[in-house]
């Protein structure tokens, strides 16, 4: 909960450094999450305590510069690896990207289901209630979930919907267990 907490309020400055200077920091955040991604020897290197600071250092200054990286996106990675908080970085780049979503007015989501592809009208209908539920454009990505039998649920930030048939007997056997 702590590095949450600490993760978000290091989103925040962030996103509010890069609108002073007319950075995009998502962008920057994004290529460097991608790059981090594809390649487990970069991920070995920032995230497992066997090299030296100088060593990472060295390393991430060179990618950041091939990456085109902003200086303010530059500056922030070497200091959260320089404070020994580079471990907050995944926490970080996904409180950037919420952030960064909400100023441009849309929300991301999840719909989970047992199919390998979604039923499309399911989704769109699902999209529209939750447009007007929340007023603004909603982005959402499929997930198939091999715990889910039957149904659909839907994760929108903090909003869950849950219209799986596990859900459902869950609540049945509540009703019927507290009758």
């Amino acid at each position: 909960m702590k590095e949450a907490i600490i993760s978000k309020a290091y989103a925040q400055a962030l996103i509010q450094l890069s609108e002073e200077t007319n950075t995009n920091v998502a962008t920057d955040l994004t290529k460097l999450t991608e790059a981090i991604n594809a390649s487990n020897s970069l991920e070995n290197l920032l995230f497992i305590d066997v090299f030296t600071l100088e060593e990472k250092s060295t390393v991430l200054n060179e990618i950041m510069k091939k990456l085109g990286l902003s200086a303010i996106s530059s500056n922030f990675i070497n200091f959260l690896l320089q404070e020994k908080r580079i471990q907050l970085f995944p926490l970080i780049f996904k409180e950037v990207i919420v952030i960064d979503d909400h100023k441009r007015g849309f929300l991301r989501g999840t719909v989970e289901g047992a199919e390998d592809a979604p039923n499309a009208a399911f989704v769109e209908k699902i999209k529209t209630y939750l447009q007007q539920k929340v007023g603004k454009d909603i982005q959402l990505s499929y997930t198939k979930n091999q715990e889910i039998a039957a149904g659909y649920r839907v994760t929108v930030e903090d909003l869950q919907l849950d219209a799986t048939l596990e859900n459902q007997l869950n609540q049945f056997k509540d009703t019927v267990l507290n009758a």
